[in-house]
């Protein structure tokens, strides 16, 4: 995936939790972020996203749901 080579935001966690990177993103209309965990074994094809708000509830979406990310990088 070509966000794993990109520079993104660096987390730098506190003792015990894990690292990665933060993108910034839209779905539909709505702002939100990518985080991309750093932890051995964590599939690089795997994204998080976390907004505001329920993208979910707003997006009317259920686990397995395709939809268009946009990512500023």
């Amino acid at each position: 995936m070509f966000l794993a080579k990109a520079a993104g935001l660096k987390l730098t966690p506190a003792r015990g939790y894990c690292p990665g990177k933060l993108f910034r993103a839209r779905v539909m209309n709505i702002e939100c972020a990518i985080v991309m965990p750093q932890v051995p074994g964590y599939s690089e094809n795997t994204i998080e996203l976390v907004s505001s708000v329920s993208l979910k509830e707003k997006l009317h979406l259920v686990d397995g749901s395709a939809c268009e990310v946009s990512v500023t990088v």
